[in-house]
């Protein structure tokens, strides 16, 4: 088929226009220069109702419908002050969800903490990375000493007086498959959003069903059942609590920054496959990082981070931290903590997270 000689001499006349063209990194950088989320945190009484609803929209899965956990006890250990087990319960999408709890064994009602893993690209664990396991395992052991001074969170809760469950997120764990490694991530993401989901949102689904499990066991005390995390577990963190009004109180460590900082050219966000699991179709049109945490006003948020962390651009996170304070008209209920030694949480941090917790009757 010969070339059409009008069509021809038309793309030839184009070509200096062609030529001056935007190039990908213009076109991005000229969409985050007009970017500005629609429904920004403002001091009004009306703007939570109406962010409210567009986070949980955006965020969750399709109505809970309230159906029962299905709760299996696999394996139980008596561990003297507490008891440890190992359980499966039904996550958002029907499925069976492994999960480890730790129970104190005191009398009365007990203050419970959701605690939440990260993501670190390590996917044949994910529970285990803070709660300390049934059996010996020596990824959990090697993971904990490097990025939480060797100390399991768990164990720092469960010691001073807190009911602990941890879940594992899909595609960690006991979730995922052999060999999952990090660049299955997409394909993961890919399958999830032709079924018309997202892997963020089944791991904010099943964030919220397992709050659920804690606050209705009878041992629990159910208004105070906060949640923690570091790292990804940080952003699983804050937004269960920013869409979960049940939520006492929120521990984040090391996950929080304005998108516009994240977005920057060469962040991690923008390497690799990782933000599939922390990324919301359509979120950031509404909301940024801060105005979603924000939602959590007035409950008590506590955020960590560090100048050394390599993860997220360091005024970009004070960033976030000044917007998030405006939320905030008792101060005494938003804290923030620099501290050194980059991208970890160590016993340091976790014993600070355990007095700021009890201070705060949480």
């Amino acid at each position: 088929m010969k070339p059409d000689r009008r069509q021809l001499l038309a793309t030839l006349a184009a070509w200096p226009l062609m030529a001056g063209a935007d190039t990908l990194d213009d076109t991005l950088a000229g969409l985050q220069r007009r970017w500005r989320p629609r429904q920004a945190w403002r001091p009004d009484p009306g703007w939570r109702e109406q962010a409210l609803a567009t986070a949980r929209r955006l965020m969750l899965l399709p109505g809970d419908d309230g159906s029962a956990f299905a709760t299996d006890v696999l394996a139980e250990q008596d561990r003297g002050s507490h008891t440890a087990q190992s359980l499966t319960l039904r996550g958002a999408l029907g499925d069976r969800v492994p999960a480890l709890y730790l129970r104190p064994k005191g009398p009365g009602l007990h203050p419970a903490v959701v605690v939440m893993h990260d993501h670190g690209a390590r996917f044949d664990i994910g529970k285990e990375k803070l709660v300390r396991p049934l059996s010996a395992n020596l990824s959990a052991e090697s993971w904990v000493q490097r990025y939480y001074g060797g100390a399991f969170v768990g164990d720092t809760l469960v010691d001073a007086g807190f009911a602990v469950l941890a879940i594992d997120a899909l595609g960690w764990g006991q979730r995922g498959r052999s060999g999952f490694a990090r660049d299955d991530q997409q394909a993961l993401m890919n399958h999830l959003l032709q079924l018309g989901h997202s892997w963020a949102g089944v791991i904010a689904s099943d964030d919220l069903r397992s709050h659920r499990w804690l606050r209705e066991q009878p041992e629990i005390d159910a208004k105070r059942v906060a949640v923690l995390g570091f790292s990804m577990g940080a952003f699983r963190a804050w937004q269960l609590a920013a869409v979960c009004d049940e939520v006492s109180a929120c521990v984040s460590a090391h996950w929080m920054c304005t998108r516009d900082g994240l977005l920057r050219a060469g962040e991690h966000t923008l390497q690799g496959q990782s933000a599939f699991s922390m990324a919301h179709p359509g979120l950031a049109a509404e909301l940024d990082h801060p105005d979603v945490a924000a939602l959590i006003a007035p409950r008590p948020l506590l955020l960590f981070g560090s100048a050394e962390d390599k993860l997220f651009p360091w005024d970009a996170a004070q960033a976030a931290w000044n917007q998030l304070a405006r939320a905030w008209p008792d101060r005494r209920k938003f804290s923030t903590q620099a501290t050194p030694g980059g991208h970890r949480f160590d016993p340091e941090q976790q014993s600070a997270a355990v007095a700021w917790l009890k201070q705060r009757g949480a």
